[in-house]
């Protein structure tokens, strides 16, 4: 990945937010839009908070100058008939039933749910997440990221003791959990 963003790596922020040089050249830099697409499940969730934890501390100019964006691509697939829908979360999934429901009653309405971007064929992964007329794409800023690090850190980091107080203070917001 840093061979194929061609600027480069390094430095990294102590706790004192003081940023250590490396070798990190933005100028060299190949791509003006860095996407990551990961799974809408919580191992994709996993993954996006791994890769924003290191541009966070590795490549933290990358974030800066706005190039780095987040992929969003949907959990869920409605179709009635010809219509479908996608839906990107559960909330949304139901809103979009209860208007086929009520347009149609007589037609089943389907869901499908990815797991996976794997599990979408080419053509609804295009339309839902690649195409750049239709994608959903959300640019990266200092805050999301170091709340990415901050959270790695939490759960990764070597204090056992910052560890148990994040899972029991976030514990109760958990919705969906994959096991």
């Amino acid at each position: 990945m840093i061979t194929a963003l061609g600027a480069g790596f390094g430095g990294s922020e102590d706790e004192s937010g003081e940023r250590s040089p490396g070798d990190l050249d933005i100028e060299k830099l190949r791509y003006h839009k860095i996407i990551i697409m990961t799974d809408a499940d919580v191992d994709g969730s996993h993954i996006r908070t791994l890769l924003l934890t290191f541009f966070y501390r590795k490549m933290k100019e990358v974030i800066d100058g706005g190039y780095l964006y987040l992929a969003l691509p949907p959990l869920y697939r409605v179709a009635q008939g010809k219509k479908e829908s996608y839906a990107y979360d559960d909330n949304e999934r139901d809103l979009i039933i209860e208007r086929m429901q009520k347009d149609n009653k007589n037609t089943k309405v389907t869901i499908q749910r990815y797991k996976g971007l794997g599990e979408m064929n080419p053509g609804q992964l295009w339309e839902t997440t690649m195409d750049p007329e239709r994608r959903t794409l959300l640019q990266v800023t200092v805050e999301s990221a170091s709340e990415a690090a901050e959270t790695f850190q939490n759960l990764m980091g070597s204090d056992v003791e910052a560890r148990r107080t994040f899972i029991e203070k976030n514990a109760k917001f958990v919705v969906n959990l994959d096991v």
